[in-house]
């Protein structure tokens, strides 16, 4: 936990689930310039008083901030049917909301001081100031501003917020085909700021969110079927290679068990797993709701005229930590390597801990990575054993079995 400077005060913030391994803040200098922006606009600090909508904000340390704001401009005797001034937090990451929620509580806020929705639910009918902190991924913010732009109007605020490596050519041409012309900030601290005025009447075309394509014939049970990606989950345009040497190494099996896909994205290892056995319960789960939303689309694509496939969850959660333990039969894994621009096996190493203790004895972890990665001392130091199932230049498919 580290303490964020603001014209308010200072903020104790943290990222979630805190990693003491974990060198990055739970802001930079991105979030740090877009808030002074707030309060020191040339012509006077922007009005907070309508419909405020964050949206991409990581940890929550913008949402905090700004409710902290409005908190303090509440008159103490305001009048009981006067509505609550609370900004939106628009945001793919189930734990961007857990950290929020934990970063409102640590500086003294109301669970309800910012009302949480995810990139799937509906936006507010009305948006008087939008702020964006732009994504890593652009299709998810394309898709994102053609989801807003109906409800925002010519006198919306709209800033965008982002290191300078993080906004491009295309960030801007982005924000200027959907919502209006556009303008940046000067760099401070590698930091920039984008300026948009939303025009009215502007033909922006419909939103290419979601895409489809179908699978290659050499993966199995799926060949040949249709994945459905929404924007921002991983591999939108083609099967990635390691997801294809797993699917090419999982084994035909039988008989009623708990399959999960742990780290779903677009969910086409779960519904294999599902479609090779119709007696499975597969859990799809995945921290983006983008993803989740990809794999029941893709999962009820093709499991439709099968009935005997149809038993599965749809799940946002911190990996397996609130997974009933002993549960699970199987656990299907491809684990991240990277959170934002931090680069660590923090991620993977939580997930390997919580199929452990998902797994029933004689449950079994299959997990495809990149061979330097190395998972295979890891596996072998929480599971006892680890035997390679498949590899190629590039890729390893390992299988642990909990004993």
């Amino acid at each position: 936990m580290d303490r964020m400077t603001t014209a308010r005060g200072d903020l104790d913030l943290a990222r979630f689930p805190q990693d003491p391994r974990d060198p990055l803040r739970a802001w930079d200098a991105a979030d740090e310039y877009l808030l002074r922006h707030l309060d020191e606009r040339e012509g006077g600090p922007v009005d907070l008083s309508g419909s405020l909508v964050v949206l991409g904000d990581r940890w929550g340390a913008l949402a905090t901030a700004l409710a902290t704001t409005l908190a303090a401009r509440r008159p103490v005797h305001e009048p009981i049917h006067q509505p609550i001034l609370r900004p939106v937090q628009i945001s793919d990451s189930f734990l961007g909301q857990q950290a929020t929620r934990a970063n409102l509580d640590r500086n003294g806020l109301d669970a309800d001081a910012v009302r949480l929705r995810t990139t799937r639910d509906a936006p507010p009918d009305r948006i008087d100031v939008l702020l964006v902190r732009v994504p890593k991924s652009l299709a998810l913010l394309e898709d994102q501003l053609h989801r807003l732009a109906p409800h925002v109007h010519e006198g919306t605020v709209v800033v965008g917020t982002g290191m300078v490596t993080e906004i491009h050519t295309s960030t801007l041409t982005l924000f200027e085909r959907v919502l209006g012309p556009t303008r940046t900030s000067l760099a401070v601290r590698k930091a920039r700021l984008i300026f948009c005025s939303p025009g009215p009447g502007l033909s922006r075309g419909a939103n290419p969110w979601p895409r489809s394509y179908a699978l290659p014939a050499d993966v199995g049970v799926v060949s040949g079927l249709t994945v459905v990606n929404h924007a921002g989950v991983f591999s939108a345009e083609r099967l990635d290679a390691g997801t294809r040497l797993l699917l090419r190494s999982l084994p035909a099996r039988t008989g009623p068990e708990h399959v999960v896909d742990l780290g779903c994205g677009n969910g086409v290892v779960g519904l294999a797993a599902a479609l090779s056995n119709g007696e499975a319960e597969v859990t799809f789960i995945d921290e983006s709701y983008q993803a989740l939303a990809s794999a029941e689309a893709t999962f009820r694509a093709n499991t439709a005229a099968n009935t005997g496939a149809q038993a599965a969850r749809f799940v946002a959660a911190d990996g397996l930590a609130d997974f009933p333990p002993g549960t699970a039969d199987l656990v299907l894994n491809n684990p991240p390597f990277h959170t934002h621009r931090g680069r660590t096996d923090a991620t993977a190493w939580r997930m390997f801990n919580g199929s452990r203790a998902a797994l029933r004895r004689g449950g079994e972890l299959w997990v495809v990575g990149n061979r330097h990665l190395g998972y295979h001392a890891k596996l072998r130091r929480l599971f006892g054993n680890c035997e390679v199932v498949a590899s190629d230049p590039k890729f390893v498919v390992l299988r642990a079995v909990k004993r």
